[in-house]
């Protein structure tokens, strides 16, 4: 495929190579590192929303956090259909400028069900600005330079994920609104250097309106497992509530893949799951980000639930492993790739030393506090363990897809990251929600064996699937997703 088919300038001087590379790649990381320490960030936050709305409960304030991430899960795939179509940057500058308008109705909330409608309008944002900076990137940076590009842009999403509880931990001591209003200024300087430095590009020969009805079926699938899991332990495992909502979600999700079938612009583009790179990096995301969001809501309720640590100290007990992501995403993961012969391969790697990391604070972990002997070395074997795996399931699912598909593949990977978090926080809510009248230590101990659980699911995944020899990189639109490209342009 021709370049000039798959993207176009919006201006003579927007081409990618027009810009310094380092300046394209550092806004677009600024966006995700946002979104991603927003997703965190609100974990700490918790206990001081529930002071000032009294009876709040931790099922109910985990919406705050889930709320966000499905929606965010639905926004993705359409959003990035529409950047490939509209232009990428147009929806990241659009998406941007929503996400910073919505942090602006969280911090203004006046109680917790206004604070879950503005996080749909922040989230709605992130949904569309991360899949258009990852297509602008994908797009904007020599294939060369991509490697090392994938990997400031992931590990600074980690980053961000991991330093949520760090940065909420001192913004909550002045009020936890700061959480959501330390945005605004970072939103604006991002979306002023978005004008000025992102080039636009596009795909001419998307058409068709995306699947809005199926982005909604997602949603309603993935929300109501969430809802089933939080629900299950006042409910019952057995209950007719719990059952039907899982036949519910079933049913929306039957409907959703159907639609994918033989919608023009799918939720899931079905051809993309057959590329078995793109496919493993999928199921693996989905499983490694269940186990990565339950491990930083187990780690902040437990620093401040069970050692009785302050917002402040237990963001700071948590950073050291933040702190070990950059130079294992940026430095370690792309030469490891290089020469273990595959991103996918180090990804084997970096889920094992996740369940190992998790493994070693289940032997430790005890109700008197002992950080620098008991949790320090996890937290920074674990940190070696984010900075591993996260770029490379990026880089793998990412090496086969086409220029045309930058924008689809993306929204979808980012989905999966999504529901994956989703999932594994429901559950570890699930988990929490039954404490130990004897042992305050119990339940943490039995989510992180859930943690573990999802890790060493998501190694097996990566081991099948992408351990081999790595897929091309120009690898070509599937004819089947061409010709349907011109078929049923009229569906809604």
């Amino acid at each position: 495929m021709s370049s000039s088919h798959s993207m176009t300038a919006a201006s003579p001087g927007a081409r990618p190579g027009a810009r310094p590379v380092t300046a394209i790649v550092g806004v677009l990381s600024l966006a995700v590192f946002m979104s991603s320490l927003d997703l965190f960030i609100v974990n700490l936050a918790f206990p001081y929303i529930g002071r000032q709305y009294p009876g709040t409960s931790l099922g109910s304030l985990s919406w705050v956090l889930n709320a966000y991430t499905i929606v965010f899960a639905a926004v993705l795939v359409p959003a990035g259909r529409w950047a490939d179509r509209i232009g990428r940057r147009r929806m990241f500058v659009a998406g941007l400028a929503t996400f910073t308008a919505g942090s602006l109705l969280c911090g203004l909330a006046p109680g917790v069900a206004f604070l879950i409608a503005a996080r749909v309008v922040q989230e709605a944002g992130a949904g569309a600005m991360v899949p258009a900076s990852l297509s602008l990137l994908l797009a904007a940076v020599p294939a060369p330079a991509r490697s090392a590009a994938l990997g400031t842009w992931s590990a600074l999403g980690a980053l961000g994920a991991a330093l949520g509880p760090v940065i909420g931990g001192a913004l909550v001591q002045v009020s936890w609104r700061w959480v959501f209003w330390i945005n605004l200024p970072v939103g604006l300087a991002a979306l002023a250097l978005a004008v000025r430095v992102v080039p636009e590009s596009k795909d001419d020969r998307v058409q068709g309106r995306p699947d809005l009805i199926g982005a909604g079926l997602l949603a309603a699938a993935v929300g109501l497992v969430a809802l089933a899991l939080v629900k299950a332990p006042s409910w019952g495992w057995g209950s007719a509530g719990f059952i039907g909502l899982l036949l519910a979600s079933l049913a929306c999700g039957t409907v959703m893949v159907a639609r994918s079938r033989r919608h023009h612009s799918p939720v899931i583009e079905l051809e993309l799951l057959h590329s078995r790179s793109f496919s493993g990096a999928f199921a693996a995301s989905i499983l490694y980000y269940a186990g990565f969001g339950a491990f930083v809501l187990n780690a902040v309720e437990f620093l401040t639930g069970v050692w009785h640590y302050s917002a402040v100290v237990a963001g700071l007990a948590i950073a050291p492993g933040p702190l070990m992501v950059l130079p294992f995403a940026r430095f370690a993961a792309p030469r490891m790739a290089a020469w273990l012969g595959g991103p996918g391969r180090v990804a084997v790697i970096g889920c094992a030393v996740n369940a190992g990391a998790q493994l070693l604070w289940f032997t430790q972990i005890q109700a008197q506090p002992a950080y620098l002997t008991h949790l320090l070395p996890a937290q920074l074997l674990g940190g070696a363990g984010v900075g591993l795996t996260i770029p490379s399931l990026l880089g793998a699912g990412s090496a086969s897809l086409s220029p045309a598909r930058f924008g689809t593949g993306s929204g979808i990977l980012n989905m999966a990251r999504q529901v994956g978090t989703v999932l594994g926080v429901a559950g570890l809510v699930a988990i929490l929600s039954h404490p130990s009248p004897t042992d305050p230590v119990a339940p943490y101990r039995d989510g992180l064996l859930l943690i573990v659980a999802f890790f060493a699911a998501a190694g097996a995944v990566a081991a099948a699937l992408l351990a081999g020899r790595p897929a091309r990189a120009d690898a070509p639109v599937p004819a089947a997703a061409a010709r349907r490209a011109a078929e049923d342009a009229n569906m809604p």
